[in-house]
């Protein structure tokens, strides 16, 4: 049961320090989650591990650190697993750069504490023609494509002290990977329909900064809307589509 004054919550962000407006929308998020649930600032720590550069620091009122740390460029695996060692909440919360937490985010996760793994719903209606993920149907809810790591509150003894932290190393699939081995470690698993998360909010506030997913997503957009066009008209470049 959450208690007044502990650290309840640690927010992992991975960050290359290419999107300091994405990553001030994603820290700002945080925030305004701390306020809504009406949690004390030192209850929530943000930890932001920037990946071989030193970014920009957010503008936060919740506890905030930063870290310079090594460079990793393993898709923010190695700077999770080292964030993870520093966390003291009692519970874990992964946001990367460009998403960010809905408001009612933490007060949907304190009513469900005593679970070790919460699974929440996140808004994905700016990357895939499905609005939110998980999609609850027959097929296994913790499937590939199916969850993200920002659909989570997690236990730090959980995640930490019997799953030793974040696994996979070099692996473009380690988010699946690491969610389905807590999965089948958690001794209790709460699935709740809120929408605790938004997928890519930040991804056009930042020119240059697309990653290669969302420059594939925007070339397959663009291709779309150039098809679409009338007979002469010229296609709009790519990176002047902003969404």
């Amino acid at each position: 049961m959450a208690r007044d004054g502990d650290r309840l919550f640690s927010v992992i962000v991975p960050s290359t320090g290419k999107r300091p407006k994405a990553l001030q929308k994603a820290v700002s998020s945080v925030d305004e989650a701390v306020e809504f649930a009406g949690l004390d600032k030192g209850q929530v720590e943000i930890l932001i591990g920037f990946d071989g550069t030193k970014g920009k620091t957010p503008r936060a009122t919740s506890l905030l650190r930063t870290f310079t740390l090594p460079k990793d460029n393993d898709w923010g695996n190695g700077v999770r697993d080292m964030l993870l060692k520093i966390a003291s909440g009692e519970k874990i919360v992964f946001l990367d750069d460009d998403n960010a937490l809905k408001p009612h985010a933490f007060k949907q996760y304190i009513k469900h504490f005593d679970a070790e793994m919460v699974i929440g719903r996140v808004d994905t209606q700016l990357v895939f023609e499905r609005p939110f993920i998980p999609v609850f149907d027959a097929e296994p809810l913790v499937r590939q494509g199916n969850i993200h790591p920002l659909c989570l509150s997690l236990s730090r003894r959980l995640v930490v002290d019997r799953c030793g932290g974040w696994l996979y190393r070099g692996s473009s699939d380690a988010d699946y990977r690491n969610i389905l081995h807590w999965h089948r470690r958690a001794h209790s698993v709460t699935v709740i329909e809120d929408v605790v998360g938004i997928y890519d909010a930040g991804r056009s506030l930042d020119s240059n900064a697309l990653s290669t997913r969302q420059k594939t997503l925007l070339d397959r957009l663009v291709a779309a809307r150039v098809a679409e066009a009338p007979h002469g008209v010229a296609p709009v470049p790519l990176h002047c589509v902003r969404m």
